[in-house]
């Protein structure tokens, strides 16, 4: 799910959150320096106390209505100076203006108040200065996101120097494919060419990619068509607007990239504060399962570890948001040698094809057998999986950010060698413990289309409301003992 760029007051959070300790500081240091004699601690005093909350109220309402915020990572010195003084100006005035009004307003000393603003001033030009050149520093190594450039030859080298320069968005380079050549095994200004136009998709669906941005050549069209094999992998594309073109049934905005301005198409959008919801979810629900899970295992570990000796957790590396790779953990509920019986079992498999593997009743299960008369016997690993018991530690990925809540299942990686285009999309998203397919009546899905469909379902609809939909039918589901998760 990509995020918009556009809730500056959150996406600017560091600066927000630094400009309000700023501010304490510059309150506290100008009390101490006019009144430290007569009381040490300013906030024990009500005009005091009550006029610190008063202007921290004030300053974040100034930041967010008067935008001071504003390209505030591509500003200068001069021009982080004019933003600054703006700031406290502003700041100052309508402090002054409540403070006229307040109750007692005649017992608040207006040396502090002066000062205060003074050494706000200075200390918090000073202060977004140095966490400017610290990000700048940052931006330079990259971050987390992995970003695919696709240009022409001789647009390469500036479009690589652009983004390094002005990396505010902290991406680092994935690779490089050139539009009409094939270059790949060679670099440019340190980036690799990984792929050519016609594979490119391919290679977005097979790696890590969060992101996509292409420049096109200089006077020459859009490569339409790989545009819209990219489109089909659900991976965010954003295109430099040389040219507009249209993608029916996306999300289309556009935005600033370095220094291009690119319209961005993703199979949906959220803002800051929605994304920030879904994680305050994830993590409350994370913290809570974390808990269960503790508990559980007092009583399971025994139980698995009598039936079939070895580990009790069982680790797996799994293939999450737009294809990074995490390791995934649950409690154990099949026999040690299940991966290595896995091949035999395949013809087998529920879904039609090698993308996604499900057996009716699974002999790696610990304790079950077929008897002799053909009945079907289970034990403690059939158990742990109907009531999906053994899913719990995986509250401990969801807290940690590389899981939710409520996703999409990740997949193995023998798994996604097998996707088509289309099916990379359903990686568009972090990876969830239950989903819409998990409630969907799962045990009923044979083809793995109809899987991807449902996950594009929930891609494409996603909201707040829904995941929360989706975990109570999860309690449901579970409740019924409809399957496994």
């Amino acid at each position: 799910m990509y995020r918009k760029q556009s809730n500056r007051f959150i996406k600017h959070l560091d600066f927000v959150i630094l400009d309000i300790a700023c501010l304490q500081i510059a309150f506290v240091l100008a009390y101490v320096l006019v009144r430290a004699a007569d009381e040490p601690n300013p906030y024990s005093i009500a005009i005091y106390r009550n006029m610190a909350l008063m202007i921290g109220l004030v300053s974040l309402v100034v930041m967010f209505g008067a935008d001071t915020l504003k390209n505030v990572l591509k500003r200068g010195y001069y021009r982080e100076f004019v933003y600054t003084i703006k700031h406290s100006l502003c700041t100052l005035a309508i402090s002054i203006l409540l403070l006229y009004f307040a109750r007692g307003a005649q017992q608040y000393s207006r040396l502090v108040f002066g000062f205060t603003f003074v050494f706000y001033a200075i200390i918090t030009y000073l202060v977004r200065i140095l966490w400017k050149s610290r990000l700048q520093k940052r931006m330079k190594v990259g971050g987390e996101k992995r970003l695919l450039i696709i240009t022409g030859s001789a647009e390469a080298q500036t479009v690589i120097n652009n983004l390094k320069e002005k990396n505010y968005g902290r991406y680092l380079l994935a690779g490089l494919v050139i539009l009409g050549l094939d270059g790949t095994g060679d670099t440019i200004a340190g980036v690799p060419i990984v792929a050519n136009e016609e594979n490119a998709a391919r290679f977005v669906c097979q790696h890590w990619i969060d992101e996509v941005l292409i420049v096109p050549k200089e006077r020459s069209s859009y490569p339409e068509k790989m545009i819209q094999e990219l489109m089909r992998t659900g991976v965010t594309v954003h295109i430099n607007l040389a040219k507009v073109i249209n993608i029916p049934g996306k999300k289309q905005m556009v935005e600033e990239m370095a220094d291009y301005t690119v319209l961005t198409t993703t199979m949906n959008s959220a803002s800051p504060t929605e994304l920030l919801a879904k994680r305050v979810l994830d993590i409350i629900g994370g913290l809570t399962g974390c808990i269960l899970t503790g508990i559980i295992f007092l009583f399971i570990a025994p139980a698995i570890y009598i039936s079939s000796p070895g580990p009790i957790f069982f680790s797996q590396e799994r293939v999450g948001k737009n294809g990074k790779r995490f390791r995934m953990y649950k409690f154990r509920s099949m026999y040690m040698d299940a991966e290595e019986r896995k091949a035999e079992l395949m013809e087998k498999n529920k879904i039609s094809d090698a993308k996604m593997f499900k057996l009716d009743f699974d002999p790696r299960v610990i304790g079950n057998k077929i008897l002799p008369d053909g009945t079907k016997k289970t034990g403690i690993g059939q158990f742990i999986r109907d009531t999906s018991l053994d899913e719990f530690p995986q509250f401990l990925s969801c807290l940690t950010g590389t899981m939710s809540l409520v996703g999409t299942r990740p997949p193995l990686p023998g798994e996604v060698s097998f996707y088509e285009l289309d099916h990379r999309s359903r990686l568009a998203i972090k990876p969830g413990i239950t989903g819409l397919w998990q409630v969907s009546g799962r045990s009923d899905i044979t083809d793995f289309d109809d899987v991807v469909k449902l996950d594009q379902e929930y891609i494409n609809n996603w909201s707040l409301g829904l995941d929360i939909k989706i975990l109570l039918k999860t309690v449901l589901v579970v409740l019924r003992k409809d399957g496994s998760m």
